[in-house]
């Protein structure tokens, strides 16, 4: 049992680097807008399906587009990754937003506005 977890995640990083790849090379598809990021992909362990989630900088339009435009381009995908990872059976790429990077921002910036907050003003008339 031990030994199909191994596998099914390495074959979710194989996956992983491969979709990257792919839209690093300019993936041919016009919905595909904005900076898209593959955060991780949870695969079965028969290996028959793969989540593939996705992080879209943009407007929630652009993000809806970019999934559609990735999921109209799943089966050239799999047939890709079916060459390059030697396997018998692509799994089935389902694309999910990914909205973690989106909030760990959004953290971020709020985190920073609570800092700036406290921070006493400068004095702006001191001769130290």
């Amino acid at each position: 049992m031990a030994h199909d977890n191994r596998r099914a995640e390495r074959v979710a990083e194989a996956i992983r680097v491969e979709v990257a790849t792919f839209l690093t090379e300019g993936a041919k598809d016009p919905r595909i807008v904005g900076f898209v990021t593959v955060t991780g992909v949870d695969v079965t362990h028969d290996l028959r399906h793969a989540k593939v989630f996705v992080s879209v900088m943009g407007t929630e339009e652009e993000r809806q587009r970019t999934l559609e435009g990735l999921a109209s381009l799943a089966p050239h995908l799999r047939s890709r990754l079916a060459k390059s990872l030697a396997l018998r059976f692509a799994p089935e790429l389902d694309f999910r937003h990914d909205p973690s990077v989106e909030r760990a921002a959004r953290i971020e910036t709020l985190l920073a506005q609570v800092n700036n907050a406290r921070r006493p003003p400068d004095d702006e008339g001191s001769t130290d």
